[in-house]
């Protein structure tokens, strides 16, 4: 097998969310074959976004073939916030907890894994291996001329992080942690994996198009000198009338971070975009365009260059996927 240096570039590939035969459509479209079980390119790797469980009808599937291709060396992957939150979720608390476990089985905790632990019901030996591999899975990558995250790349953060966590993997003391608001485990795996959530003034809620009621808004990091809501809103659901234009306040201004034009191409998901793949900025792609809601599983293929180019995104549609099998 090649090492990276011997590579012609990436394959980088957005939110998977269980839908395993759609990811196998995009890596055939790719030129990935199948070699005793891993997905391989004679010149090629692939890097996973994370977020490869929870709402799809494969789920079992996506995580078979993304974890051979990582073991094999085919891969690098990053822990998604759905990854994250399956490790909370399945871990238990510290006996000095008043919780029992680290996230706690609320209804809407319980119905964003459910189609997890549904479809590893049966198999309790599989999950407990995932959950392993899940706390391998490193927070961040910067390669040579490329950066990648789930959510947001923020310097000074993750600059703090490495200081702690070098080879950018969590263990079960950071988890523990991260249930510690205001922690350094806390702001580094709510940042990376999640991006910044900005809240919605006093009595002013968004029913979003997954199901749920939210108070906060997600935001994006590639404005240099925002000034309102609108400029930095980055989800699927609009804003409530008239919130585009209200001004952030200096302490809303703090809460978000600035990605600069000058700093390597970064890729990240997370963000549920819609319709055709497009570059927010020459040097930011975001590989998330909503594939379990039948929307699209994108890729990027970059073979090294500064400046993204939106002809290098390959997709495939997921209406075949047979979301509600």
């Amino acid at each position: 097998m090649a090492q990276d240096s011997e590579i012609d570039g990436y394959d980088l590939i957005g939110d998977v969310h269980g839908c395993g035969r759609s990811l196998i459509r995009l890596l055939e479209k790719l030129g990935y074959r199948a070699e005793d079980g891993v997905f391989r390119h004679p010149r090629r790797r692939v890097i996973f976004l994370g977020d490869l469980i929870d709402r799809g009808p494969t789920i079992r599937l996506a995580v078979s073939v993304a974890k051979r291709m990582v073991d094999a060396g085919e891969a690098h992957i990053v822990m998604g916030n759905h990854e994250a939150n399956a490790l909370a979720y399945c871990h238990e608390a510290p006996s000095d907890s008043e919780r029992e476990w680290l996230r706690d089985h609320t209804p809407r905790n319980n119905r964003i894994i459910g189609r997890t632990l549904e479809q590893f019901h049966d198999f309790p030996l599989e999950w407990e291996t995932c959950l392993s591999w899940f706390m391998t899975l490193p927070l961040c990558l910067d390669l040579d001329g490329l950066r990648v995250v789930h959510a947001c790349w923020d310097e000074l953060l993750i600059a703090d992080f490495l200081a702690r966590c070098p080879d950018a993997r969590i263990d079960r003391d950071f988890l523990v942690e991260s249930t510690r608001h205001g922690s350094l485990a806390h702001r580094v795996l709510d940042r990376l994996t999640r991006g910044t959530q900005m809240p919605l003034p006093p009595g002013v809620e968004i029913r979003s198009g997954d199901g749920f009621t939210r108070r906060s808004f997600r935001t994006h990091f590639w404005c240099r000198n925002p000034r309102t809501y609108g400029d930095v809103v980055f989800q699927p659901d609009n804003l409530p009338l008239g919130l585009e234009d209200r001004p952030l306040d200096d302490s809303e201004r703090e809460r978000l971070t600035y990605y600069p034009e000058s700093a390597p191409p970064l890729f990240v998901g997370h963000y549920w975009c819609k319709g055709v793949p497009a570059l927010p900025r020459a040097n930011i792609a975001c590989l998330d365009y909503s594939a379990v809601k039948y929307g699209r599983l994108v890729a990027y293929r970059w073979d090294g260059e500064s400046r993204l180019d939106a002809n290098r995104f390959v997709w495939v549609d997921v209406s075949q996927e047979g979301i509600h099998d």
